[in-house]
């Protein structure tokens, strides 16, 4: 499928969440968590050093 038509797929879903109340909105503490989260995940197992 073509990005940009995926892409206006996607944002009429997510227009169409918010308009009826079920889309989720991340508090500031939410998203710093998901961020927190996401950090250690994509660095999980790593050394820190060059191999």
């Amino acid at each position: 499928m073509d990005p940009a038509r995926q892409r206006e797929i996607a944002s009429q879903g997510g227009r169409a969440a918010h308009r009826s109340g079920n889309a989720h909105q991340f508090t500031s503490e939410e998203a710093r968590e998901a961020g927190r989260k996401g950090g250690q995940a994509s660095h999980n197992g790593r050394s820190g050093k060059a191999s």
